[in-house]
């Protein structure tokens, strides 16, 4: 047996990610790690998607308006916060159903690092979708002093963790 072998015989599988059975209605998840953004990250993510606002790239321009420093392109800052909630809310899988109720509540900045935070506010299971709930939290983003600078409402399919059985076509004529 090669080493690969070996080791691919001796893994183990684990689900990532919760379920939806793990989303009552109020649950709160403290997302870890959080992210330091860099003038790098800043620049690039600015420069791939074609957002040549000075503000986000040009610090004495950014001072001129009264910022200590070049702001972060809001964007960066609503996916950088999207993306500390996945291993918690959505890495177990199931569809993307939307954002509402976006809010960016003040400036981030360059070298500033983001935490987030979500509420569970509603899960039902899918009508449409066996196997599925639906679930909406409420997830808020903030910078390294605690001040909250983003908040918005997302929504998925989550997946169940077991799938109740079909029921038989006999058992639904009665």
């Amino acid at each position: 047996m090669s080493d690969f072998e070996e080791i691919r015989f001796k893994a183990e599988l684990f689900s990532k990610g919760n379920r939806y059975e793990d989303m009552s209605e109020g649950r709160v998840f403290e997302h870890h790690w959080g992210r330091t953004l860099t003038p790098g990250d800043n620049a690039a993510f600015t420069t791939q998607t074609l957002s040549f606002c000075p503000l986000y790239f040009n610090e004495p321009y950014a001072q001129s308006l009264g910022h200590p420093k070049t702001v972060l392109n809001p964007l960066l800052v609503f996916n950088t916060v999207f993306g500390l909630t996945v291993e918690d809310l959505s890495e177990g899988g199931g569809p993307f159903l939307g954002v509402d109720e976006c809010e960016f509540r003040q400036p981030v900045y360059v070298g500033d690092t983001l935490t987030a935070r979500s509420t569970v506010t509603a899960a039902r299971e899918s009508k449409g979708q066996k196997g599925f709930g639906i679930v909406t939290w409420h997830t808020e983003g903030f910078n390294q002093a605690g001040d909250l600078v983003i908040d918005f409402k997302r929504t998925n399919l989550v997946r169940k963790r077991t799938v109740a059985p079909a029921v038989p076509s006999t058992a639904r004529e009665t």
